[in-house]
């Protein structure tokens, strides 16, 4: 189950099947995010790909020695700028591919506009989804829900990324949902929905253990995606943002030019592949090792060439050189920037007392550790208003509770009404009242005794204590012990045995702390493999606009103690 690669075999096979010669890719406006994620521009111009264009853009040039390769998603917008270019065709031959299913009428409509027989295939190659990890999968939609109920545009747009998922992976499972959210049950009915009406797409070779899709909401946990992070992917999009794999540094301090946007991708960057789960502090050092491995070889390339022999070992060696140069270069000015925000965010100190309030129980502690905070001049106003949050969702029902008192303080110190509001959004959005599950207490004694050990292993881990609920979640679902009164069953069917193929799918956006959890889990499970999804990928200031977005706009802050009676769940 490798989501980068499955959609990187379609792109391969749709530039293949089109032959030798000269091509140009014609995509739509969500296509090259899924290209981008598995191909880099050079790896496809070596396939003979010379132009990339848009079918939307207008004024194209006519290319007749171009044989144009079409990847594009069955939209009606799409199929209409089809119907005009088949009528009028720019390029010699199409091959057009469609991410998901095409209807039979809209095939109609292209065959009765290709007078001029150009077409020489129409295909289904499903890669409808953003390829993050081979383990992660996300479809770039924020605020899919409006309250607790669908958008209906964005039910449909999930329901086909996330069927595309299982026909790319050739998975046709048995699903459980997350029973205390209705946006979950409407999905997983949606996803059933398609495969009963496609049986014939998804009528796959029967394993022993059918597999299993399991639809979460992120309302369960708020707390994950409110976190700061510490492992170099997570930190990385949470601090300056990944976008498709792109990395915005135009406004890093003193940046030079090529370096103003860079791409870290693991399947063409082997530091970031092997440092991407990592600690900051271990990267540190690698990255130490990485410059001082530079440094090695940079003399042997400066020395005289003084033979032909030694010209053609520096031409051969130049372009490993000139690679690794350039990798040095990235990742040694992106750990600069995150240790420079680290710093003038206070962010180490900022840190632990988020983990203080995501993983324990010490009110007065917690309560006295957010106010010498919010006095302090460093902290910034997402951090300050990112504290009083968790604070807010953890001891929402405790009888001392004191957000009035935070809120008057956010006031104080000059935080805007905006993220003032934001507080009690997040408590409706996610708060105790919503929940299906316990967030904050240990269920039982072994989880119990499991958190004492925890907190004996001692500092080193001060900053990476939180578990992702999702943590728990999976632990119970794979050893069979995931209760089907909290996550049933869609129809009458039930797994008897342990699931091995999973995938989990998280409404409102998973995030990069979740995909380590996947990972590890992947890593510790032998026989066990799962794949995370969800509508986008989240850091913290993506997820307060996701609650924004879905209508929780909070209460003006004259009225913040409202936010501890949050109005009912629908």
């Amino acid at each position: 189950m490798n989501a980068v690669l499955a959609v990187k075999q379609y792109v391969s096979k749709m530039i293949e099947d089109s032959g030798p010669g000269m091509k140009v890719l014609l995509m739509d406006r969500e296509t090259p995010g899924a290209v981008s994620m598995v191909y880099t521009q050079s790896e496809i111009l070596q396939k003979e790909v010379y132009l990339f264009e848009r079918i939307d853009s207008p004024g194209r040039e006519p290319m007749k020695h171009l044989k144009a390769v079409c990847f594009l998603r069955p939209t009606k917008e799409n199929v209409d700028y089809l119907i005009q270019e088949l009528r009028r065709p720019k390029y010699s031959i199409y091959y057009i591919y469609f991410s998901n299913v095409i209807s039979k009428s809209d095939i109609k409509a292209l065959a009765e506009a290709d007078e001029q027989e150009v077409v020489a295939e129409i295909q289904e190659f499903y890669g409808d989804y953003i390829a993050v990890n081979p383990h992660v999968f996300s479809l770039n939609l924020l605020g899919c829900c409006q309250g607790r109920n669908w958008d209906p545009a964005q039910l449909s747009r999930t329901t086909q990324g996330l069927t595309a998922l299982l026909l790319s992976l050739k998975k046709c499972p048995m699903i459980r949902y997350q029973l205390s959210s209705e946006p979950a049950k409407r999905l997983a009915e949606c996803v059933k929905q398609v495969i009963t009406k496609e049986y014939e797409l998804f009528d796959f070779r029967r394993t022993e253990v059918p597999p299993l899709l399991l639809i979460l909401d992120r309302s369960d946990d708020a707390i994950t995606p409110l976190l700061n992070q510490w492992t170099y992917q997570a930190m990385v999009h949470e601090l300056l943002g990944i976008n498709n794999n792109r990395v915005d540094l135009s406004r890093v301090p003193g940046i030079s030019k090529d370096l103003r946007e860079v791409v870290l991708s693991a399947e063409n960057d082997e530091f970031y592949a092997n440092n991407m789960y990592l600690n900051f502090a271990e990267i540190g050092s690698n990255i130490k090792n990485l410059m001082e491995d530079f440094q090695k070889r940079k003399p042997k390339e400066q020395q005289k060439l003084e033979s032909i022999a030694d010209m053609k070992a520096f031409v051969e060696n130049y372009p490993q050189f000139k690679k690794m140069s350039g990798t040095v270069s990235k990742h040694v000015t992106v750990v600069g920037e995150l240790s420079r925000l680290v710093g003038e965010r206070n962010l180490l100190e900022v840190s632990e007392v988020e983990q203080e309030l995501a993983c324990h129980n010490d009110h007065s502690s917690a309560l006295q550790n957010v106010r010498r905070l919010l006095q302090n001049p460093k902290v910034t106003e997402l951090d300050a208003a990112r504290l009083v949050m968790l604070y807010a969702l953890h001891y929402e029902r405790h009888s001392s509770n004191s957000l009035p008192g935070l809120m008057a303080d956010l006031k104080n110190r000059g935080v805007s009404e905006r993220y003032r509001k934001l507080v009690s959004a997040v408590v409706e959005y996610g708060g105790k009242r919503v929940r299906g599950s316990d967030l904050f207490s240990p269920k039982d004694a072994v989880a119990i005794t499991k958190q004492f050990l925890k907190g004996l292993k001692g500092v080193e881990n001060v900053y990476t204590q939180h578990q992702p609920l999702l943590q728990e979640t999976l632990d119970q679902l794979i050893k069979g012990k995931l209760k089907d009164s909290q996550y049933p069953y869609l129809g009458p069917n039930a797994l008897r045995d342990r699931p091995q193929d999973i995938i989990v799918f998280i409404i409102g956006g998973a995030t990069y702390e979740e995909a380590l959890t996947v990972y590890n889990l992947n890593r510790t499970n032998p026989g066990v493999r799962v794949v995370l999804g969800g509508t986008t990928i989240h850091n913290t200031r993506s997820f307060l606009e996701e609650v924004t977005a879905s209508g929780f706009c909070g209460r003006s802050t004259e009225s913040s103690h409202a936010a501890l009676r949050p109005s009912s769940r629908r």
